[in-house]
């Protein structure tokens, strides 16, 4: 009796590796879009967070909780202050006010060593919706990122 030798053959082996190689190749794209997928949702929630803490910030000033100088718009100076709050205006015990816990970062930047602050760009409230730029206030914040969404539009325009 003949004994068979155990094993695979060359063949075997590369008909498994050609599979596998193929499957690499499909599984790819998928991994790619899932994670541009992941960085868009988180631009959308910490855009939508900070522009709350905006909008609140402002109905703050509105309601006499945040002392207002003339000549200013209500908005805050800084991203900061959104962070290291502002005093009550209306607690005797001088409280202070606060809109976020944390400043968010831009998923998009590309440098992880900046500050979450110089993530984002500015656009005062004097400034045109169609040519943002900063000024005295924080009217609103976009992304810096050149990137197009899978949506077609641009980042920047979020």
């Amino acid at each position: 009796m003949r004994r068979r030798p155990r094993g695979f053959t060359l063949i075997e082996l590369v008909v498994t590796l050609a599979l596998l190689g193929v499957l690499a190749m499909l599984a790819a794209p998928m991994t790619e879009a899932a994670v541009q997928r992941s960085k868009e949702q988180a631009l959308r929630e910490s855009l939508r967070e900070i522009r709350d803490a905006l909008d609140r910030y402002r109905r703050s000033v509105d309601t006499g909780l945040i002392a207002r100088t003339a000549g200013t718009s209500g908005f805050p100076a800084t991203l900061e202050v959104l962070v290291t709050g502002v005093p009550n205006a209306q607690d005797p015990k001088g409280g202070r006010l606060y809109f976020l816990r944390r400043l968010p970062r831009d998923p998009f930047f590309p440098d992880a060593a900046t500050p979450a602050q110089a993530t984002w760009g500015l656009r005062s409230y004097a400034s045109p919706p169609d040519d943002p730029h900063d000024g005295d206030d924080v009217f609103d914040v976009y992304s810096l990122s050149a990137g197009i969404g899978m949506n077609g539009i641009p980042y920047r325009d979020w």
